[in-house]
């Protein structure tokens, strides 16, 4: 006969108000933190932005004891990852923190709306996605040194991604490397704008088909051409058709760029695609569809090359992900609020340690929403609670044995 495992241990109501009162009386400094932050622009491709906040970042985390690394991108246009390691407890879990240091704004955005509160919301380039959430792990961190004295773990990775809103290029290697032996990782996206927490992320496939076809004067001799254009639109309206076809898979041309003038046959014309799909199957199913509709040349003498760009996998609720959502819940029922685990479209760090096999749970930080739009904001009051409910799930997980009986299961089954 199998029975269920006991519920998830919680810190108890105790610790948890002492918690949230030091993380309240510290929230005067994060904000001003907050407004420090936001106000650097830290484009992905603004790398002495980034490596501010990486400075920033890894200052703090070694003020709380941590042995900081930085690890320069190799090509030198991307900015460093930063990686804080807190060794604690010989025979406690390992967990990983994982937040991004960047944003998707030009260099020029802090000026246009710098950093602002009104009425109780935060406003300014990345508040939401995700300085909040990175600071609210530090500082998380910090109210569990204060309470505890410091960390319950073996180890405790928090890892400060230069490069996440382009796909963690140069960041995945170090998360993969870290992620491998962990039991349990967290990622410190915003909640969505109703205070969901994600347990489930579509995967994405971004890639390019460049048609090639054959220049002519297109008023003197437009039969010798070979239209590039003319098989592209073919392509793109066989692509979006696809919409519909499977639940959850999703199809966008989002760029087409071809042709040289109107007076010539169309040589050569580039798509770029963005196709989600909820599970791994689905998406490789989708993709071996883009195959077939590119190789299916109606245009004589046209050919298709297909260079895919980038790739995260599905994000799929893990069956051990579902404890990490029973110790959010019951923490938050006694902070006295609560939660519910979601699925988004968005792709995150969080695709990849999911994809490894390893437990992960995502949208940890503050309430906020309209990312990537000049109308991100905060949700000022929702900072507190949530960094008092990231800081019990931590402790939650530092109590659990069924959290430390993972990581023997992996090893036995070679994992």
């Amino acid at each position: 006969m199998t029975t269920n495992p006991p519920g998830p241990p919680i810190p108890s109501a105790p610790e948890l108000d002492a918690l949230r009162t030091g993380i309240a009386a510290d929230l005067p400094a994060l904000l001003a933190d907050l407004q420090h932050l936001v106000d650097i622009d830290c484009g992905s491709y603004t790398p002495d932005g980034v490596d501010e906040v990486g400075r920033w970042v890894g200052a703090f985390m070694a003020d709380l004891g941590a042995d900081v690394e930085v690890r320069p991108d190799p090509t030198g246009r991307l900015g460093a990852t930063v990686i804080g390691t807190f060794l604690g407890q010989a025979d406690g879990r390992r967990v990983l923190l994982i937040g991004h240091m960047d944003t998707v704004f030009d260099p020029g955005t802090v000026a246009e709306r710098p950093f602002r509160i009104d009425d109780g919301i935060a406003h300014g380039p990345g508040v939401t996605d995700m300085k909040s959430g990175l600071l609210g792990g530090l500082y998380a961190l910090k109210a569990i040194i204060g309470e505890r004295g410091g960390l319950p773990f073996e180890r405790l990775v928090f890892i400060a991604n230069p490069d996440e809103e382009i796909g963690s290029p140069t960041s995945t290697p170090h998360i993969r490397e870290i992620a491998a032996d962990a039991d349990a990782a967290l990622v410190l996206e915003c909640a969505r704008a109703n205070g969901d927490i994600v347990s489930a992320r579509k995967g994405i496939l971004d890639a390019r088909l460049i048609i090639h076809g054959r220049a002519a004067h297109a008023g003197v001799e437009p039969e010798k051409g070979r239209s590039a254009i003319l098989e592209a639109a073919r392509i793109v309206a066989e692509i979006h058709a696809l919409n519909g076809r499977w639940p959850g898979v999703t199809f966008n041309v989002g760029l087409i760029d071809g042709g040289s003038r109107p007076n010539v046959v169309a040589e050569r014309c580039s798509l770029e695609v963005d196709v989600r799909a909820t599970t791994r199957t689905e998406l490789e199913t989708a993709e071996a569809e883009i195959h077939r509709i590119a190789e299916a040349s109606q245009v004589p003498d046209t050919t298709v090359e297909y260079e895919p760009l980038a790739r995260w996998w599905p994000m799929e609720k893990l069956e051990r992900s579902g404890r990490l959502v029973e110790h959010a819940q019951a923490v938050a029922e006694v902070l006295g609020f609560g939660v519910v685990d979601t699925s988004t479209g968005g792709a995150s760090d969080a695709n990849t340690t999911s994809g490894m096999g390893i437990p992960s749970l995502d949208g940890l930080g503050p309430i906020g929403g309209n990312d990537h739009a000049p109308t991100e904001y905060l949700e000022v009051d929702s900072i507190v609670p949530r960094t008092t409910l990231l800081a019990g799930l931590l402790l939650a997980i530092a109590a659990d044995p069924e959290v430390r009986s993972w990581r023997v299961d992996r090893a036995q089954s070679g994992a």
